[in-house]
């Protein structure tokens, strides 16, 4: 059976490749995936695929797995990044690592090697299970690193294809066995960050395709202009950070487009416009719609999860009423939804309620 395995040059993916390869199971050859849009970015930050390709060339040579470059840039465009700028004009929060895994990694990539793999394993901190000829997507064992939200979109022709090998390990467990292996890139920092933007900021990513349109922020409850913005695409609701106001803590809690305003409430008051409930649309169940029993939500990726109930309002639109009150509903997220261990996939936030 032969097995692709998608390898960034990091310890996590070089850690899944040793554990497959161990195992023995699977035929492997590794890709690496050139999605970084550096021929038109190049001169904002430092072009990290070149230093990738040089780990992942040893970790390939030392684990004895041919390795093979795909490039991948013009699908990443056309499928993620026109998308991510397109919300972010529209003053909605997008999710490109959602869009990158559900689009691009397990999306071109699978169209583009077709039948030639049975499976396609990633460094991903997920774990899979069979269940009555579905494969279901579980929670990593880790809650911090795990990875479930990022890949709530993928459909069950995707997921019956994956293969995630370190799941079942915490990151310090995987460090430790990225040691024990005597890795060439064991002592290698992890990437932060959206992964075609590198070292670059997401502010000036943004700025160099949608420019500056300077307006005001507004206190929420009084009208008063507390200052200026550059933009409203370089702002979401419930951020705290970045604003360059006095008299805080604030936070963004809502988006004018018309008249270029930006509202923002003081910390101290933030109760007064957290919600609980919001409307779910271009709705996506890996291997089966919740039951209705024992859900619960994650609006943003992080370890918190929080109680809620889904119920039906109209064809392929849910509304979501959590157990607690967030302040940073907003429109364009993705919001994923759980049963237990499972990942049952999710939609986009349409309407804060």
């Amino acid at each position: 059976m032969k097995c692709a395995v998608l390898l960034s040059g990091g310890v996590d993916s070089s850690v899944a490749l040793r554990l497959l390869k161990n195992q023995g199971t699977y035929d492997l050859t590794a890709f690496y995936l050139k999605i970084w849009l550096e021929d038109e970015l190049a001169h904002m930050g430092e072009c990290p695929w070149e230093a990738d390709l040089i780990e992942a060339r040893a970790v390939c040579e030392d684990a004895g797995v041919p390795l093979e470059i795909v490039s991948l840039q013009r699908e990443y465009w056309e499928r993620v990044v026109s998308h991510t700028l397109a919300e972010l004009r529209a003053g909605r929060t997008p999710s490109p690592d959602i869009l990158c895994n559900e689009r691009v990694k397990f999306g071109a990539f699978l169209e583009r090697i077709g039948s030639e793999f049975d499976k396609v394993a990633s460094g991903h901190y997920a774990r899979t299970v069979e269940e009555d000829g579905l494969t279901w997507l579980l929670r990593a064992k880790d809650p911090v690193k795990d990875q479930t939200y990022f890949l709530s979109h993928l459909s069950q022709e995707q997921m019956r294809r994956v293969v995630f090998p370190i799941g079942h390990l915490t990151k310090p467990e995987v460090r430790a066995t990225a040691a024990a292996m005597a890795l060439p890139n064991r002592a290698r920092p992890d990437s932060q960050g959206i992964c075609f933007l590198g070292k670059i900021p997401y502010n000036e990513f943004v700025r160099f395709h949608l420019g500056e349109k300077k307006g005001s922020i507004v206190e929420q409850k009084t009208g008063r202009i507390l200052g200026p913005h550059k933009g409203t695409w370089f702002h979401t609701i419930g951020q705290r950070k970045g604003l360059g106001l006095s008299g805080g803590p604030w936070f963004v809690s809502g988006k004018d487009l018309e008249r270029n305003l930006i509202f923002v409430v003081h910390t101290s008051e933030a109760d007064e416009v957290a919600g609980r409930e919001f409307l779910i649309s271009g709705l996506n169940w890996i291997a089966g719609a919740p039951s209705g029993q024992g859900l619960s939500v994650k609006i943003r990726h992080g370890e918190k999860r929080v109680p809620a109930v889904a119920e039906s309002v109209a064809e392929g639109c849910l509304r979501i009423a959590m157990a607690e009150p967030d302040r940073g509903i907003a429109p364009g997220q993705y919001a994923v939804l759980y049963e237990g261990e499972r990942c049952l996939g999710g939609g986009i936030i349409t309407q804060a309620l």
